[in-house]
């Protein structure tokens, strides 16, 4: 429960997120958490993967459970176009999005 909170303050405060995901560390800028299949996903664009800016910004989506959330940065994002709230696969499905 206590992943939830650090992620909904988040994507609130546009800041990212310190997380390991399947034993790689990674920056990621939260954009939507939202459900599939009853499990919460996010989606959010890796800034940093093991340390390493990535070779290109893109949309990757995250099992929560499957994160080990480090905490909240204080490092800001601003929301890039690769993020469409209105894609078909968030209608209905949607519980928090920047």
């Amino acid at each position: 429960m206590e992943s939830n909170k650090l992620v909904l303050q988040a994507i609130a405060l546009r800041k990212c997120l310190d997380v390991t995901y399947n034993r790689t560390r990674f920056t990621l800028a939260p954009y939507i958490l939202y459900t599939r299949h009853d499990e919460l996903h996010i989606d959010a664009v890796a800034l940093e993967k093991g340390g390493q800016p990535p070779r290109e910004l893109k949309l990757g989506t995250f099992k929560l459970a499957g994160l080990e959330i480090h905490g909240v940065m204080e490092r800001d994002f601003i929301p890039d176009a690769l993020y469409n709230p209105g894609e078909e696969r968030y209608q209905g499905q949607t519980l928090f999005t920047v």
